[in-house]
């Protein structure tokens, strides 16, 4: 039996649109749910034209944590793409939607030392969409933890998200 498709959409905090795209649910562990998209497979960014990715990757969407996960396939340049989001909601069991909160933690392939970038935006956007302070202070300290987990190689960013990204490369 194959696994059903998932919607996936990603909003900003004044409702709009953001990525969006339709991924094959792989399963769940004690990470949260993984969900795949094989080599050539389409997103959107907002309602614009298709964007086909060229590396297979994978997305985590952990239980009640304010983020997300993008694990991506060699020879992609970077190895892990965190969203700091609202905790992702589960509207049914094929769709899934979050706030994107601008911060980003990434890995680029072969290094060590995770980046925080987009801070310019958040900062940005606190003031354009008048981000309430919890949601400042859950962004801000989802991006620590997520520096510090995958900065010292902790799972999932270490190997596990390997043996999912596997299904779809």
């Amino acid at each position: 039996m194959s696994e059903p498709e998932v919607y996936v959409n990603y909003r900003k905090y004044d409702g709009s649109l953001h990525w969006n795209m339709t991924m094959r649910r792989l399963g769940e562990d004690e990470h949260g749910v993984w969900l795949g998209a094989p080599a050539g497979s389409t997103s959107r960014k907002g309602h614009g034209p298709d964007i086909v990715f060229s590396d297979a990757y994978v997305l985590l969407f952990p239980r009640e944590a304010w983020w997300t996960g993008t694990f991506n396939a060699a020879p992609r340049r970077t190895e892990i793409y965190c969203d700091i989001t609202t905790p992702p909601q589960w509207l049914s069991p094929t769709e899934v939607t979050m706030v994107d909160l601008d911060l980003d933690v990434i890995r680029k392939r072969g290094e060590p030392t995770p980046l925080l970038v987009d801070e310019d935006e958040f900062a940005e956007h606190q003031v354009r969409y008048g981000y309430p302070a919890d949601v400042i202070e859950q962004a801000a300290g989802a991006a620590q933890w997520l520096m510090k987990q995958v900065g010292d190689g902790a799972e999932p960013f270490a190997t596990t998200y390997r043996g999912w990204l596997a299904q779809v490369e």
